[in-house]
């Protein structure tokens, strides 16, 4: 059985944008509300979470990630302005 991975964007207090992948991307948000994240929302702490898309395996949501974190911001947004 496939585990389905997430993409998501958080809005952090700084209004900067932190990228991850996730098979609970909702619980990975709290985690991060939490301070128990990565380092980057531990020192930017997250506000909200703007964006989730469904992957088929954990190899696909991460080839994602890394596209959408090479993407400047304003691509970004149009990702969850959509």
């Amino acid at each position: 059985m496939s585990t389905k991975w997430f993409v998501y964007i958080l809005l952090c207090a700084d209004h900067s944008l932190y990228t991850g992948i996730s098979p609970d991307p909702q619980k990975r948000f709290e985690d991060h509300k939490k301070g128990q994240g990565g380092a980057y929302t531990r020192s930017h702490k997250p506000t909200k979470l703007l964006y989730i898309k469904k992957f088929s395996s954990k190899s696909k949501a991460l080839k994602r990630e890394l596209q959408i974190k090479k993407m400047p911001r304003s691509t970004k947004i149009r990702l969850f302005k959509l």
